[in-house]
């Protein structure tokens, strides 16, 4: 009997029977959607051909990789990788907070939620043949607590130990009182091969190709160009229910470009399958090419019915010129987000509110006395206006100046002792309030230019900084910045994960989400209570709550979302009659149709 390390990751809550008889999956707030014999997700088609590729650009902001370990924090990983590593199980993307057995056949959650004990399939296989065994499972899990990134460590402190009972059983044990989320968590770690791991160095980046167990594997690659992963035909698990109809493409290629115009030409050309948009000025005027008029290349809406989240500029308050929140509301109130829907962004996205923006989280109007039975006791802690209306950002007039807004930042900024000298303000030091604004993309420059012009009329000695992929990364990393703009999202199902976004743990760490720094035991608290919620309802109710704090503090300048996917790709790819509620599906559930590749190629 083997005990391996100390902490694991983190996703949604397991609830098994009051018996803790072994089950096929573990859920968040009740009953699995999916009974033990199920044969495939509702949302695929089993009987979806394989082969054919896809290649497309993907969401990372990077234009080239160094590194095949996605795991830790040195260097830049490539896209993809998740392709390669199978968990003991996976999530179900029609049904929040459940997972369904991978490696997995069965999980049992003891009777006090102190440990979970899953019983791995025998025919599990690392793509070099050997089996994956109990030992592989809490070896990468001594891995990732140890060397992994610190956004992992921190989502998995709670987990004490991994322990083999044979070759294909293994126990994780926690510890605390918060563990509702931790069975998942410790599901859905990517399983390593053991042996591999023994002669090669996980902390090291590295482009070999790592060895692994999943459904693809690293068939060719280029630094700065692309990646491509291959299905694999002697793959185990490929007939298992949790993937029937699921990794269809033979070969799922992401392709790398120095700037956005390269990568919207190598779709007009078909150098690109498919392209998802993010820029409403292109989505608005750019698809108008003879592909797109003809029909071959396809431009379509998909419903996002995810959490939207929180997209905005965050202010890093370990810089002492944010610590009074008057300095950041003046600052929010320069920026006119009426005028930037309207002039650029064609009218196509709404005001981000909340933290949880799209969701039943979304704190608004005041707090119900369930909210305020959480709140009451951290009160003198709050702000007062925590207990009023939920802060929403104040809308202006539209006219990309609104004088009332401005005078009120004026107002504020000479509250907060920076005095403007006819030019510049400068505080009682006579340093002047200098803000840059750190990005990686001369995209965001039409964004950030009104928007500086409005703070220099304020007297901020605003400026706008663009670096390389590789500089912003570790810039972001190390917190070296004033502002950053960045989009994070949590699922339906939030718990530990919000740490790594909030907590004060990770406020003084490196590498982790917590951009602004945020640190707060009342912030603390609430995230506690949404990991100890045994309820969907008690959980919606903590995260209102929460929602509330983090708006009141106004550690951002909120920016827009909008409920759609929106993509453009060659005709030449089938998909399941449902879309999965809560992901877009194209590389899990589309299929390469042969047919429809042909009439493209024969210019039909």
């Amino acid at each position: 009997m083997k005990l391996v390390g100390a902490a694991a990751i983190a996703l949604c809550l397991g609830a098994a029977s009051a018996e803790a008889t072994p089950r096929h999956g573990i859920s968040a707030f009740g009953d699995l959607k999916y009974p033990a014999d199920f044969t495939h997700f509702d949302y695929v088609n089993p009987d979806a051909p394989k082969g054919g590729k896809i290649s497309q650009i993907g969401t990372a902001a990077m234009d080239t990789f160094d590194s095949f370990n996605n795991y830790i924090l040195k260097g830049d990983a490539a896209q993809g990788l998740e392709l390669l590593f199978d968990s003991l199980m996976v999530p179900a993307a029609d049904e929040p907070g459940s997972l369904y057995g991978l490696v997995a056949k069965d999980v049992e959650l003891a009777d006090d939620k102190k440990s979970v004990t899953f019983t791995l399939r025998p025919e599990a296989k690392f793509s070099d043949g050997t089996p994956l065994t109990a030992d592989d499972v809490c070896d990468s899990f001594r891995l990732l607590s140890t060397e992994g990134k610190e956004n992992i460590r921190i989502t998995i402190k709670d987990v004490s130990g991994c322990e083999v009972l044979d070759p294909h059983s293994v126990r994780y044990r926690f510890t605390g009182s918060r563990t509702r989320d931790l069975p998942l968590t410790v599901a859905s770690l990517p399983i390593f091969s053991k042996g591999y791991y023994a002669k090669v160095d996980f902390t090291r980046t590295t482009l070999t190709p790592p060895l692994g167990s999943g459904p693809y594997k690293i068939t060719s690659f280029k630094p700065g160009e692309y990646v491509a992963y291959g299905l694999r035909e002697d793959y185990w698990g490929k007939d298992l229910a949790v993937n029937k109809g699921r990794y269809n493409f033979g070969e799922i290629r992401y392709e790398y470009f120095r700037e956005r115009i390269a990568g919207f030409e190598a779709l007009k050309s078909g150098v690109l399958d498919l392209r998802e948009e993010f820029t409403s000025r292109d989505w608005a005027t750019a698809y108008n090419f003879p592909a797109l008029k003809d029909g071959r290349v396809l431009r379509v809406e998909l419903p996002d019915e995810t959490p939207s989240g929180a997209q905005g500029f965050f202010f890093n308050l370990r810089r002492e010129k944010f610590q009074d929140i008057r300095v950041r509301e003046a600052l929010n109130l320069a920026f006119d987000f009426e005028w930037a829907n309207k002039n650029l962004f064609f009218d196509s996205y709404k005001r981000t509110a909340s933290f949880f923006e799209n969701s039943p989280l979304k704190a608004e109007g005041k707090p119900t006395p369930e909210e305020l039975a959480l709140l009451e006791p951290l009160r003198d802690s709050l702000r007062p206006e925590v207990f009023g209306e939920a802060i929403v950002p104040v809308a202006s007039d539209g006219s990309g100046q609104d004088r009332k807004l401005l005078r009120r930042a004026t107002t504020l900024l000479d509250e907060a002792g920076w005095n403007n000298d006819g030019t510049l303000r400068r505080n009682a030091k006579g340093e002047t309030l200098d803000v840059e604004f750190l990005i990686e993309s001369p995209v965001f420059e039409r964004v950030l230019g009104p928007y500086v012009k409005n703070l220099r009329l304020l007297g901020v000695n605003a400026s706008i900084r663009t670096v390389d992929d590789a500089q912003y990364l570790k810039r972001q990393e190390d917190y070296d910045f004033d502002m950053i703009s960045t989009r994070f999202s949590t699922g339906l199902t939030p718990g530990d994960e919000l740490r790594i976004y909030f907590g004060s743990d990770s406020a003084s760490k490196p590498g982790t989400y917590n951009l602004s720094g945020v640190a707060s035991p009342a912030i603390d608290a609430l995230m506690d209570r949404m990991v100890e919620a045994r309820s969907r309802e008690e959980l919606n109710t903590a995260g209102r709550a929460l929602d509330r704090v983090l708006r009141a503090e106004q550690f951002w300048v909120p920016n827009w979302y909008k409920g759609t996917y929106w993509l453009a790709f060659w005709d030449k790819f089938g998909k399941p009659q449902i879309k999965p509620k809560y992901d877009r599906g194209i590389v899990d559930t589309w299929w390469y149709d042969e047919a429809k590749a042909k009439r493209i190629a024969n210019g039909n």
